[in-house]
């Protein structure tokens, strides 16, 4: 039975299921990111969507992360990584997909002059 148990164990931390996400937790820094650097975006990919490069921070410091094309989500848009400054201090707030893209052009509807034109690309 011990050999079964131990044998469980391996294969979980083996699988990352015991190890605790260390990307979750909130790193705050003392100095504004430098400004973002501008990027050439590559010519359109179906299916698709460009996420634009941003500054993370890695072992104190700030080390910029190139933008890349990410497989797209019908109906949903990207918002990337960014700094937000909160007393003095900086943390940052992770990218993620959220819904509200009727037309899957990539632009969120709040921010999107025609919603609801399928055509607009």
């Amino acid at each position: 039975m011990l050999k079964k148990v131990l044998l469980a164990t391996m294969i979980a931390t083996s699988l990352g299921l015991s190890v605790p996400n260390v990307a979750s937790a909130a790193v705050y820094v003392q100095v504004a990111p430098p400004a973002p650097r501008v990027e050439v975006v590559p010519a359109p990919r179906r299916g698709y969507v460009w996420v634009p490069g941003y500054y993370d921070y890695r072992h104190g410091r700030y080390v910029w992360i190139k933008g890349a094309w990410v497989a797209e989500r019908p109906g949903h848009c990207y918002y990337g990584p960014q700094w937000v400054e909160q007393g003095g201090r900086w943390h940052q707030q992770p990218g993620y997909w959220q819904r509200g893209d009727r037309d899957h052009d990539g632009v969120a509807n709040r921010y999107d002059h025609a919603p609801d034109n399928p055509y607009r690309r």
